[in-house]
């Protein structure tokens, strides 16, 4: 599924080398034919607005989004787990998944990083990508209405990912849930965060010591090998990580 390659690199921080391919992105993303029509639009009226723009005042909006606060995060497991010990698990068991599908990831990025999901997700053929999208779905449709409460037009690669997953997602109770949440990346809010949060010294094993080598992951991933990703209690998830789909 090719086009999850697209939105993969929509979705990370905007580069210089992105910047340059605006017209041939859009060109894939008029030419799918995975996307529906209303998606096809909100694509596209999205990579007008930032490759029209400036890269700098792209990439300053994206930190702004991204970077400050969690609610926005673009790291699965936080919104599953939070700062749970089973988060560091399922990092784990979704790292084996990546390794048997051939992909070593570098020391820059979590294995549970959008953008690298995505990247891994669509070399896995069409079927399984979308399942993989399922996985996920809640979490998708989570942040798409959080970026459409803030009127930001990120909204549009999110919900494009949720019709692809073909998933039957009510967005209605989750616009409800977030509401009347408060914003997380005020200077008030990460002060906050700061104050609360412990200081730890030393190595990490599952933040910081994946591999340097990468390689494309193949399309032999067999999909009743994976570790499914699960929306549970995390009291009840620590047996449910280590489960394989039969």
């Amino acid at each position: 599924m090719k086009i999850l390659t697209v939105l993969s690199k929509l979705i990370d921080y905007p580069s210089e080398d992105l910047y340059q391919h605006g017209t041939e992105i859009a060109e894939l993303i008029v030419d799918d034919t995975h996307l529906n029509q209303q998606d096809k639009d909100g694509l596209l009226s999205f990579v007008e607005q930032r490759f029209c723009n400036s890269l700098l005042d792209w990439q300053a909006d994206y930190d702004g989004l991204f970077e400050r606060g969690r609610s926005l995060s673009l790291l699965i497991y936080e919104h599953i787990h939070g700062e749970s010990r089973d988060r560091g698990q399922a990092m784990v068991n979704l790292l084996d998944q990546y390794r048997a599908a051939g992909l070593d990831i570098g020391v820059r990025e979590l294995p549970d990083y959008i953008p690298l999901f995505l990247e891994f997700a669509s070399t896995q053929g069409d079927q399984n990508a979308k399942g993989w999208l399922q996985d996920i779905a809640p979490i998708l449709a989570l942040l798409a209405v959080r970026l459409e409460k803030r009127q930001c037009n990120y909204q549009a690669l999110f919900t494009a990912l949720v019709s692809l997953s073909e998933m039957d997602v009510d967005l209605q109770p989750i616009r409800e849930q977030v509401k009347d949440e408060k914003r997380d990346d005020t200077k008030k809010a990460l002060d906050k965060v700061w104050e609360e949060e412990a200081v730890t010294f030393g190595g990490d094993a599952i933040n910081g010591g994946c591999p340097t080598n990468t390689s494309k992951p193949s399309e032999s991933q067999r999909r009743d090998q994976d570790v499914p990703i699960q929306f549970v209690d995390a009291a009840s998830h620590l047996a449910g990580d280590n489960e394989l789909r039969s």
